[in-house]
C-alpha cells in the first residue's frame, strides 16, 4: 500500500508538471496562426506582426534570471503557482487591444510572467528527480509544452474564424485559469523545498555557471534550437497562406497538429537520451530536424506537412536533451541555471521570429529554410565540441517514468 501511495504521488507530480508546461505554451506562440489575419486587420509588415510572438519571448528572456533568483529564495512551488495564476490577467486583457501596439504590449506582459513556469519547472524536475528519471520526466514536461502549443494555435485559428480573434484570447485565458487552479490544488510541495539561498549566493552561483564551457555551450545550443523552431513555424504561415496554397486561419491552426507527433515521440526519447547519451541524441535530432525542414521545399502540401512534423519532433527531442543535460551539469542553484538557460533559449526564439524576415524578403521560404538548416548545423557543432559526457541516470522501475 505504501508503494502504491508513493506511485500515486509520483503520478500527480508528473501530471502537474505537464499541466504547467501545457499552460505556458498554450499562450507563448498562440498568435502565430493569426499573423496572416493580423496583416489584413492592422495592415502591418511581417516584421512588425512577428512582434506579437517576439515581444513575449523577449520578455521571457529578460525576466528569466530574476525569476530564477526569486525561486531560489522563495521556493519552486510558490513561484510556479503564483506565476500561472497571474498569467491569466494579461491574456484576458489582450482581447481588449484596440491596436497592434497594445496587443504587443500585453503579449510582452505575458512573457514577464512565464519564466516563473518555464525556468522554475525545469529546476523543479532536475531537483525532484535528481536520483533518477529526470530525463524521462523532462520529456513529459516537453510533451505538455507540445500539447499546449498545438492547442493554443489551433483554438486561436478556429475561434478567430468562427467568432473573432478577441474571443480566442478570452478562451485561452479561461483555460489558463483552470490550469492555475489545478496546479494550486494538486502540485505537491518540493521534497527539497526547505533549502533557501540568499541573493548574494545565488548571484555567485550564476557567475560560476558562466565559467563552465559546457554550460555556455548548452545556453548557446538552446538558443539556436528555439531559433530554428520559431523561424520555421512563424514564416511557414505566410508561405502557406499565400497562393497557390491559400490556407485559411483555421487550416493554419490545424497545421500545428504536426506537433502531436512530438507528444508521442518525446517521452519515449527520454529513455533513448539516457541510453545513447545527450550529445549523440542532440546531434542526431538536429540532423533529423534539418531533413524535415528541407522536405518542406517540395512543392506539395502533404510533403510540407510531413517535413514540418519531422522538423518539430526533432527540435522537441533536442529541447528535452538540452534541458536534462543542463540539470546534470548545473550543480546547485538549478533555478538560476534554468533562468539563464531560458534567457538564451528565448533570446534565440526572439531572433527566430524577427531575423528570418530578412531572409523572407531576399528569397522567400527557400531562404528561410536555408537559415533554419544553418542554425541546426551550429547546434550540432556546439555540442560536438563542448558537451562532455555525463554519468547516466539510474532509471527507477516505476510506471510514471516508463
Amino acid at each position: 500500500m505504501v508503494q502504491g501511495r508513493n506511485d500515486g504521488k509520483r503520478d500527480v507530480r508528473v501530471a502537474m508538471v505537464a499541466v504547467a508546461g501545457f499552460c505556458v505554451f498554450l499562450n507563448v506562440y498562440a498568435t502565430q496562426t493569426l499573423l496572416p489575419l493580423f496583416k489584413e486587420i492592422f495592415h502591418a509588415r511581417e516584421w512588425k506582426l512577428s512582434l506579437t510572438v517576439s515581444a513575449t519571448t523577449i520578455a521571457i528572456a529578460i525576466a528569466s534570471p530574476v525569476v530564477g533568483l526569486l525561486a531560489e529564495r522563495f521556493g519552486r512551488r510558490q513561484t510556479m503557482v503564483v506565476s500561472v495564476a497571474l498569467l491569466t490577467i494579461p491574456i484576458l486583457l489582450s482581447a481588449t487591444s484596440r491596436s497592434l501596439s497594445q496587443l504587443i504590449g500585453w503579449r510582452f506582459a505575458e512573457g514577464l510572467l512565464m519564466p516563473g513556469i518555464i525556468a522554475v519547472t525545469m529546476a523543479y524536475i532536475s531537483e525532484e528527480w535528481a536520483a533518477g528519471g529526470a530525463a524521462a520526466v523532462m520529456s513529459a514536461y516537453v510533451a505538455g509544452n507540445v500539447l499546449g502549443g498545438v492547442t493554443g494555435r489551433f483554438l486561436s485559428g478556429v475561434f478567430a474564424d468562427w467568432l473573432s480573434w478577441r474571443a480566442a484570447f478570452v478562451l485561452l485565458g479561461s483555460l489558463n485559469a483552470l490550469g492555475a487552479i489545478a496546479i494550486f490544488l494538486w502540485l505537491p510541495h518540493s521534497h527539497h523545498g526547505g533549502h533557501r539561498v540568499d541573493f548574494r549566493s545565488a548571484l555567485r552561483d550564476m557567475r560560476d555557471h558562466f565559467k563552465q564551457p559546457a554550460m555556455l555551450a548548452t545556453f548557446a545550443a538552446g538558443a539556436w534550437t528555439l531559433f530554428s523552431l520559431v523561424a520555421t513555424f512563424t514564416y511557414v504561415t505566410f508561405y502557406l497562406n499565400a497562393p497557390p496554397f491559400g490556407l485559411s486561419t483555421t487550416a493554419l491552426g490545424s497545421l500545428f497538429g504536426v506537433y502531436l507527433v512530438g507528444v508521442v515521440v518525446t517521452p519515449i526519447c527520454g529513455k533513448w537520451i539516457e541510453h545513447f547519451g545527450h550529445r549523440r541524441s542532440m546531434i542526431a535530432s538536429a540532423l533529423f530536424a534539418a531533413a524535415g525542414a528541407a522536405l518542406t521545399l517540395v512543392h506539395a502540401l502533404p510533403m510540407i506537412v510531413v517535413g514540418l512534423a519531422l522538423c518539430s519532433t526533432g527540435v522537441f527531442v533536442m529541447q528535452a536533451a538540452a534541458s536534462s543535460y543542463l540539470g546534470h551539469i548545473a550543480g546547485r542553484a538549478r533555478s538560476a541555471a534554468a533562468g539563464i538557460y531560458s534567457t538564451f533559449y528565448y533570446g534565440g526564439g526572439t531572433l527566430g521570429a524577427t531575423l528570418p524576415a530578412i531572409a523572407w524578403k531576399i528569397g522567400g521560404w527557400s531562404a528561410c529554410v536555408a537559415l533554419v538548416a544553418c542554425s541546426l548545423a551550429i547546434v550540432g557543432i556546439i555540442v560536438f565540441w563542448w558537451w562532455r559526457p555525463v554519468m547516466p541516470e539510474i532509471v527507477e522501475p516505476v510506471a510514471v517514468e516508463a
